[in-house]
Parts: C-alpha cells; sequence; structure tokens
C-alpha cells in the first residue's frame, strides 16, 4: 500500500475542489490507512451555548475520510458519500479546535469505508464517533 498523495498535496487538491471550506481543515498527520484531521473552530460552527455544532462536526468526518480516500486513489473528486452514520457523545469544548481520528477500514474498487473518532483538542474522551462509505468512481 502506498499514498497516491501527501497530505499538502491532499490539502492543496480539496481547496481547488472545495474552495468554500478551505480555511476550516488542517491535515495533522497522513499515513497509509490513517489521518489526522482538524476542524480549525471559528465562530461560524459553532451552535447556541458556544459548543461547536453537529453540522460541523459530520464536514470534519466527511472530510477527513474524503482525504483518506483522496490520498489513496488521487485525484477523484467525484467520490462520494453514500452512507454515514455519526454517534454524538458529549459537547464539544468551546474554544478549542475538533480533532478527528479517521481509520481507513476498507478501500476496494468501487466503495471505501472509513471510521471516525472525533475529540476536543487536548482531551481523551471523543466527543463523536462516524462510520462512512465512499463511492469511487470508475477509472475510465
Amino acid at each position: 500500500m502506498t499514498l497516491a498523495m501527501n497530505a499538502q498535496e491532499v490539502m492543496d487538491y480539496m481547496a481547488e475542489v472545495f474552495p468554500q471550506v478551505r480555511d476550516d481543515f488542517a491535515i495533522d498527520r497522513l499515513e497509509e490507512t490513517s489521518l489526522t484531521m482538524r476542524l480549525l473552530t471559528d465562530e461560524r460552527h459553532l451552535r447556541p451555548g458556544g459548543t461547536v455544532s453537529g453540522p460541523s462536526m459530520f464536514a470534519l468526518a466527511d472530510c477527513a475520510v474524503y482525504a483518506m480516500v483522496l490520498a489513496r486513489v488521487g485525484r477523484k473528486a467525484l467520490a462520494v458519500t453514500t452512507s454515514c452514520s455519526v454517534d454524538f457523545m458529549r459537547k464539544p469544548e468551546a474554544g478549542r479546535d475538533v480533532v478527528a481520528e479517521c481509520r481507513l477500514l476498507k478501500l476496494g474498487r468501487s466503495l471505501a469505508v472509513g471510521d471516525v473518532l472525533m475529540f476536543s483538542e487536548g482531551r481523551p474522551e471523543p466527543v463523536a464517533r462516524a462510520t462512512m462509505t465512499y463511492s469511487i468512481p470508475p477509472a475510465r
């Protein structure tokens, strides 16, 4: 197993195809079957009460698995989420980034499955867990 793209190449490509979120995420670590990505939490990610919103955490999980798939298969912008399950377990702490630990569980020709645990930066208890399935477009 090898990576088709490194962390900077993945982030550059995501900024190219999804410029609307270019300032929201950063990859801290990338390996062949796992990555650590963070949501660079800002006021726009908060819900009433000052905690990170569920849609923002969903976006982090979705982007983490997308980045992991891109890192393995290369520039395939049309890889799409086909299934998602998210368990929200605790409120993320205000003023901290949310950090996603993503593991690629399966990478086939047409489907990829990833698991994501999300944490408030510096805290050991997960705030959410997600399982995502991606459809990978066929090679042409």
